[in-house]
């Protein structure tokens, strides 16, 4: 890494010497073109308004202001992003404070002290930034500590931990300031899935979330969570800016965060217009679409994916591999979930489940509507499935139903193959330690909650 900041450095060196060099190289190859040029040429350029030199000395002009602009670079001295270096007193146009240290010792309470870290550098720059007035401070800091601090935190603190085994696997020497940069990264996942189940919880009428109401329920917030999860969102890209901007791999962060999203909305699109589709719809292969996209990418892919770029991993297959056994987990991981949702307690999964009220396309539905339930079953699924309320007794029937199908033997048989499946594709990865990947396995295999 080190080499590649110095080759980086250098790089901007050369180009602030040679740039110049070209540019004093072309204003003379310009005039001696023209001074040299026979009487005849000279004559035809004058007659025509002296265009041919005018158009040269346009492009000799435009080469001196990108001379300026490497040299400003190298320096250090001009804006990166000139069109956004306002207002002048915004904080994050200032150097970057030194980061806290990082106790690895203690990873949830290191890992938490980045995210307050976080929120007083958003809350610090609206005021001088966006000029922002107290109250509406005070409420983007009440509502990123409701939604986005806490929690299970495992998409981040993976970031965290894939980060640093990759890097040591490369023989890279890890600083205080690369741990905190990862954290600073796992938490932009984790403030990505905040915005999302803002407004997820929103869509789905849901009641609660990590043990709490949903922010949309509270009196004074209502339809403004939606704006709120719109703020979350665009706040992740604001913390990649300010602490990665000058790191040669910022662009393949920003892209990935980019893909993620999209693919992520692209599950929720196939998740929400189920509202419009018969119970004949929600088919293995739809169940199988949402939850790659909707969970998998950003839950599971990503997280891996950010440490592999901070690491300089540039191999495609490396990348594909990977997804590949990602992608069997985020899948499997969703499966659970929608098992717990079911069968797990309020108290174990810190929220009440609704799949069955909210119409869920879920792992149990679909393999009991469309493989394992008699003509007389699919009729209690058509009357019930969708048309009641958590905790009644129409929503026990169907609830009573799956475990008479034996669905819960039928998901432990899926966890096993699951397991199996990722575990014979470990002599696919070449650069990523497998020992990523048992971190994710031990934290998903067969959890509670």
């Amino acid at each position: 890494r080190a080499l590649l900041a110095g080759l980086a450095i250098l790089g901007r060196a050369l180009l602030a010497r040679i740039v110049p060099s070209m540019v004093v190289f072309l204003r003379a190859l310009a005039l001696s073109w023209f001074e040299m040029a026979s009487p005849a040429k000279r004559a035809r350029v004058e007659a025509n308004g002296g265009e041919d030199a005018a158009t040269l000395k346009s492009r000799i002009a435009e080469l001196e202001r990108e001379r300026d602009m490497w040299k400003a670079r190298a320096s250090g001295t001009g804006p990166q992003f000139p069109a956004t270096h306002w207002p002048a007193a915004k904080p994050s146009l200032a150097p970057l404070q030194p980061y806290p240290v990082y106790d690895r010792t203690k990873p949830k309470e290191a890992f938490l002290a980045v995210c307050d870290m976080m929120i007083d550098e958003i809350c610090k720059e609206l005021t001088p930034g966006y000029e922002m007035p107290e109250n509406e401070v005070a409420w983007v800091r009440r509502m990123l500590n409701y939604n986005v601090r806490g929690g299970k935190m495992n998409r981040g603190l993976m970031v965290v931990e894939s980060g640093v085994q990759i890097l040591e696997a490369k023989g890279m020497a890890t600083t205080n300031d690369d741990i905190v940069r990862l954290a600073i990264l796992g938490w932009c996942i984790e403030w990505l899935q905040g915005w999302l189940l803002v407004a997820d919880d929103f869509m789905d009428d849901s009641h609660t979330r990590r043990g709490q109401k949903c922010w949309y329920l509270n009196e004074d917030v209502q339809k403004i969570a939606i704006n709120d999860a719109f703020m979350i969102e665009m706040i992740v890209y604001k913390v990649l800016k300010r602490h990665f901007s000058t790191q040669p791999y910022y662009a393949q962060l920003v892209d990935l965060f980019l893909e993620t999203t999209f693919q992520t909305e692209c599950g929720q699109l196939l998740d929400t217009l189920c509202m419009n589709l018969g119970l004949a719809d929600f088919t293995e292969q739809r169940w199988t679409l949402i939850v790659k996209y909707k969970t998998a990418f950003y839950s599971f892919y990503a997280s891996v994916a950010l440490g592999m770029i901070v690491a300089g991993i540039t191999d495609v297959k490396e990348y594909n591999n990977c997804r590949d056994i990602l992608m069997i987990m985020g899948i499997y991981f969703q499966a659970q979930d929608d098992y717990l949702d079911c069968y797990g307690t309020p108290e174990q999964i810190g929220k009440i489940g609704t799949d069955i009220q909210d119409k869920k396309c879920g792992w149990l539905f679909v393999h009991a509507y469309h493989s394992l339930a008699s003509a007389e079953q699919k009729a209690i699924f058509d009357k019930v499935y969708g048309k009641c309320k958590v905790q009644t007794p129409e929503e026990q029937q169907i609830k009573d139903l799956y475990t008479k199908l034996k669905l819960p033997e039928l998901y432990e048989k899926y966890e096993k193959d699951s397991y199996d499946k990722i575990m014979g594709l470990k002599q696919t990865i070449k650069e990523v330690p497998w020992s990523v990947f048992e971190a994710f396995l031990k934290k998903i295999y067969k959890r509670q909650k």
